[in-house]
């Protein structure tokens, strides 16, 4: 397999609830104006708790300092696999499954975080920029790495990166299991032509600037349990989105498409309390159970916590397995 290192300088940001009034013109700017912006990389999520905003250095010049705004201070770099040979069988396990064994598991261990984001065409794994000579001294047996730069691919080597390499310290302990919720919201995983973006502006800037105002004539939630979750990616010219089959109703059909199974999927949400970034091994925790029983799964990290989805019809046996996970003592 291949593992390209792309030409994107990113970063992680926050924006609060109540300051999101203050960057709905850059935002609006990022998602429907992108010929007046060079940004390439740009992804949007809502939780319950905040927005994530992930793009690269020239989308986050749109961003003006506030103190609505957190900003992470690392800069991250993306990475994606890339494999060689025949095309994946629909029956086999898709997503940041995967890549779980090949290459979250190793950097766990030599202690590297990682920020997961899923998308309806592939998946993203960025790592700190100061990581990147770990990263590649990690996997450099299972994969052939490529760096883009200007649109262009060339391949790593070793010696490339050897000069002030150093290893984060001794191998990683055994990842912490951290609590995780499963909301009852079914969810589903789709995309669009970019081209038919304004085709939806009013629905896409009604779903992610004002889904929490109460809509006229509409009745109350009668599941209090369930959570709000919408992710918009526009990265590269391709778009994703993520929202519940109750956001999905007011977007008109014929405009998103998605797997022809049209498959629904289920979310587990991890950390009973914000994780923070340093910590190694979270996305690990969930996506190596994943793996060995060969389940599907998105991965999508934002500034709080991160969520899995899954199959909707694997959700009882995930729930299952992940207690028995963290029954199980620490290593």
């Amino acid at each position: 397999m291949d593992l390209h290192i792309l030409d994107h300088r990113l970063r992680v940001t926050s924006i609060c609830k109540n300051g999101l009034v203050n960057f709905t013109h850059p935002l609006i700017k990022l998602i429907f104006l992108r010929k007046r912006t060079r940004c390439k990389f740009f992804s949007l999520t809502e939780t319950p708790e905040n927005f994530t905003v992930v793009l690269d250095e020239e989308g986050f010049k749109e961003l003006q300092p506030s103190e609505h705004l957190q900003v992470e201070g690392s800069v991250w770099l993306p990475l994606n696999v890339i494999s060689n040979g025949n095309a994946s069988s629909s029956s086999q396990a898709v997503g940041v499954t995967k890549i779980a064994k090949s290459v979250i598991a190793p950097l766990a261990q030599q202690h590297v975080s990682v920020f997961m984001l899923s998308t309806y065409q592939t998946d993203f794994i960025l790592v700190r920029e100061k990581d990147l000579a770990v990263v590649i001294h990690t996997l450099e047996e299972e994969f052939n790495i490529y760096r883009e730069v200007g649109g262009e691919y060339s391949a790593v080597l070793s010696q490339d990166v050897r000069n002030g390499f150093q290893k984060n310290g001794k191998e990683a302990p055994q990842p912490t299991v951290h609590p995780v919720l499963i909301p009852p919201n079914q969810f589903c995983v789709m995309s669009l032509d970019p081209d038919t973006l304004p085709a939806i502006a009013t629905t896409l800037i009604d779903a992610l600037f004002y889904s929490s105002s109460p809509k006229e004539g509409a009745l109350p939630s009668q599941d209090l349990d369930c959570i709000k979750f919408f992710s918009f990616s526009l990265i590269d010219g391709y778009v994703s989105l993520v929202m519940d089959t109750e956001a999905q109703r007011q977007f008109p059909a014929d405009l998103l498409f998605t797997s022809s199974s049209g498959e629904l999927w289920r979310m587990v949400r991890i950390g009973g309390q914000p994780l923070g970034f340093d910590e190694c091994g979270i996305v690990a925790q969930i996506s190596q159970p994943l793996a060995d029983s060969d389940i599907s799964a998105y991965y999508i990290s934002t500034f709080s916590f991160d969520h899995a989805l899954v199959p909707e019809e694997d959700i009882v046996s995930v729930t299952e397995m992940l207690q028995q996970h963290r029954k199980e003592p620490a290593c």
